[in-house]
């Protein structure tokens, strides 16, 4: 693995732990075994670093998804839906760290100040976005999904999903529990009811 690679990762880390205003580059250095200069030799400074960090997660968030629905095929946009759900719950599990640091405050503090880490994590968050309103999309072009404004009810599906993302992260509450009855209440707002 590449020098740049282990800073990234343990940077990821740090940043999730101690959040971005508390890690340091000493820290870096420390937790890397590299100088502080060969931080700065890969990365300008701490910001860009961390701007690093988001830009790869939406990378790697959009290839997980194009992966997962290449090797699935669904028979209706409800079932896409689902099956979005489901992998969303499934990465945020793989990719612990990476959605603690994307959940921490800090991130949206320089969001308000930095105008390439707002447009970070708006991609990241209209990526997911995209993906939960071609299901609805679909399923309304196949009648399993009745007709109403696509993404706005992606963006409601999407928060009560993340919600339940963020009481796992936080370790509040075990989104397993809670993982059928999602399901249901997602069905109940998405479902279309047979004509009579």
């Amino acid at each position: 693995m590449s020098k740049k690679k282990v800073i990234l990762q343990a940077a990821t880390r740090l940043f999730s732990e101690k959040g971005f205003k508390d890690t340091s580059m000493a820290d870096l250095a420390k937790v890397t075994g590299a100088a502080q200069g060969t931080i700065f030799y890969h990365f300008n400074n701490k910001e860009e670093l961390f701007l690093s960090i988001l830009e790869e997660l939406k990378g790697d968030i959009i290839e997980e998804f194009e992966r997962y629905f290449a090797e699935r095929k669904f028979k209706t946009g409800l079932d896409m839906m689902e099956g979005a759900i489901s992998f969303y719950l499934y990465l945020s599990g793989a990719m612990e760290d990476r959605f603690l640091l994307l959940h921490r405050h800090d991130a949206y503090e320089l969001a308000q100040v930095n105008s390439i880490c707002k447009g970070h994590l708006e991609g990241i968050y209209n990526c997911l976005l995209d993906i939960f309103e071609r299901a609805i999309l679909l399923g309304q072009n196949d009648g399993s999904i009745r007709d109403m404004p696509a993404r706005k009810t992606a963006l409601i599906i999407f928060t009560m999903v993340d919600g339940l993302v963020r009481f796992n992260t936080y370790n509040l509450y075990d989104a397993g529990a809670l993982y059928n009855d999602l399901i249901e209440s997602c069905r109940r707002i998405l479902k279309n009811k047979p004509s009579k």
